[in-house]
């Protein structure tokens, strides 16, 4: 960052006033730019024992598998964005949420909250963001070719805990 989002002046880079960190500060109008990490909503989708996966057509990770997330937008919860990411990767629609999975990545400045849903059938229907998308058994789901490190995180422990009962659901 170079210039500052408010009036177009040259920024600097040095700690606030009673802060703790480094940050932009417009040299002008002393406007401070906060840089705060990326929210990542998603759905975990299952049908009975199965679990729905999409595979990916965007970078990074396009050929993987992963279950339907992405970023949250402004204006909308977070339960609203993982609906609308479900709904645009694989066509779901998600009545009843849980959140299941927070997971944080530092190192990249993102936080992953993850819902599941149960749902009503094996319907689905192919975005633009997805090439493929099945439903897996347990068993067969392709381990060697998941996308993202919080995905298989929430995938191991949605079936260690399966069947999912209101009792089981917990946050680490």
């Amino acid at each position: 960052m170079k210039y500052c989002p408010m009036c177009a002046h040259p920024i600097t880079y040095q700690i606030p006033l009673n802060d703790n960190r480094h940050r932009f500060i417009c040299s002008k109008c002393q406007y401070i730019h906060y840089d705060n990490p990326k929210i990542i909503v998603g759905i975990l989708p299952y049908y009975k024992n199965q679990i729905l996966l999409c595979q990916r057509a965007i970078d990074p990770g396009y050929g993987l598998w992963t279950i339907p997330s992405g970023f949250m937008e402004c204006d909308e919860t977070v339960e609203d964005g993982a609906r609308r990411e479900a709904f645009e990767e694989v066509g779901i629609h998600c009545e009843s949420l849980y959140l299941f999975v927070i997971y944080s990545l530092p190192k990249i400045s993102q936080v992953y909250m993850l819902f599941l849903t149960e749902l009503p059938s094996e319907d689905y229907s192919i975005g633009t963001e997805t090439l493929d998308a099945q439903f897996y058994m347990f068993d067969k789901i392709p381990w060697n070719h998941i996308a993202f490190s919080v995905v298989r995180f929430s995938l191991e422990k949605f079936i260690n805990h399966y069947p999912i009962t209101k009792h089981k659901l917990f946050i680490r």
